[in-house]
């Protein structure tokens, strides 16, 4: 399988504006496959009262406003929309978007320890959850509603009509009108990390996804994507079936560390890398990253 290279635009801190700018430049550019959203309600970084998008309304936004990209949200939060409202919100842009979207999804808000996934510090869902009334809930419980919600999208997206009792969600006559453009729904692409986690992408998933350097290096990927071998074969599926996805921040000036990481993830199996930075908002921004990292990224994997 070659490798794909897509584009992260995170929603804080930047107008909508630009970001349609960027999406607009990228759908342009035949070398990037995809470009992507994330789904916060608070900014991570920097004035944490700054300005942050709400994903899927820019996502559908987006869709309407480009014409080649694939596109999502890498990836959606599970604790923020009910599993059968996430599923016509779905249909919706995959209707819009011709049939191009990828369905990203998490887990979304638990209790987890500060520093776990490679984020350093607190977990942010703490303050983020506390400000939009959303519980957190424990790992357990968090990968229980992900697998319900897989369940959900799927039945929505190729029955007529279906009932569903599952240990979180009751759904009675659920009609899904109109389903998406693609036939059997959006691919599926998962974030995870953990194992009980990493069981659900070996049993659903089209597309595992991780973020790369430098929250997680590239032996720890290569570790957890052993881990996922290992579990497909225990679901019956062949591993080579799910698509390795990392994402790499790039910094101002860190194009040398980030052609360097891209070599390593595509030696351990990884096919599609997601490339974000903020220089790509700047006027010259997107044709920067395109030359600098996207262009030597395909060299790379090439030779």
């Amino acid at each position: 399988m070659e490798l794909r290279i897509g584009l992260k635009t995170s929603l804080m801190h930047v107008s909508y504006e630009d970001v349609r700018r960027v999406w607009q430049q990228a759908d342009e550019m035949t070398e990037i496959a995809d470009a992507w959203l994330w789904d916060h309600l608070l900014p991570l970084a920097g004035d944490r009262g700054g300005d942050v998008l709400e994903g899927w309304t820019t996502l559908s936004a987006l869709a309407a406003q480009t014409s080649r990209l694939r596109l999502g949200l890498l990836v959606t939060s599970n604790r923020l929309r009910h599993p059968a409202l996430l599923g016509k919100m779905a249909s919706t842009v995959d209707v819009i978007s011709g049939g191009r979207l990828v369905m990203g999804l998490g887990v979304g808000g638990t209790v987890q320890p500060p520093g776990a996934g490679g984020v350093a510090g607190e977990n942010p869902a703490v303050a983020e959850f506390a400000a939009y009334g959303i519980p957190l809930i424990s790992p357990s419980e968090g990968i229980t509603r992900l697998d319900e919600t897989v369940r959900i999208l799927r039945k929505m997206w190729t029955e007529e009509e279906f009932d569903y009792q599952g240990p979180f969600t009751t759904l009675v006559g659920n009609r899904n009108a109109p389903k998406p453009r693609q036939p059997a729904g959006p691919p599926l692409l998962i974030g995870a990390w953990g194992e009980r986690a990493l069981r659900v992408v070996a049993e659903h998933a089209d597309v595992w996804n991780i973020p790369g350097p430098p929250h997680n290096t590239v032996a720890e990927i290569a570790e957890r994507s052993r881990i996922l071998d290992r579990l497909c074969e225990a679901a019956g599926r062949d591993p080579s079936d799910v698509t390795r996805s990392v994402q790499v921040i790039v910094a101002d000036d860190g194009v040398a560390q980030a052609r360097a990481a891209i070599a390593e993830l595509t030696a351990v199996g990884v096919r599609h890398v997601v490339v974000g930075s903020r220089r790509q908002y700047r006027p010259d921004g997107m044709t920067w990253l395109l030359r600098e990292v996207v262009q030597p990224a395909y060299e790379i994997s090439n030779t």
